[in-house]
C-alpha cells in the first residue's frame, strides 16, 4: 500500500469519527424518536466502517 492510499485511510478514519460525533450530538439534541432511531443505526454503521478501516491500517502495521 502506498503512502498516498494509507493517509487515504487515515482521512477516511477521521471522516468517520466525524460523522459518528454529529449523529451522537444530535440523537441527544432531539426528541423525535423515529430520527433518533435511524441516527443510532446510521451510528452503527459508520462504526462499523470505522472499524474495517481501522483493521485496514492495522494489517498493514504488521506486515
Amino acid at each position: 500500500m502506498t503512502q498516498k492510499e494509507l493517509l487515504y485511510i487515515e482521512d477516511a478514519i477521521n471522516h468517520e469519527k466525524n460523522i459518528i460525533k454529529i449523529c451522537e450530538d444530535t440523537i441527544q439534541k432531539i426528541e423525535n424518536e423515529k430520527l433518533k432511531t435511524f441516527l443510532k443505526k446510521e451510528t452503527n454503521e459508520h462504526k462499523k466502517t470505522k472499524e474495517k478501516l481501522l483493521n485496514k491500517l492495522e494489517e498493514k502495521a504488521s506486515e
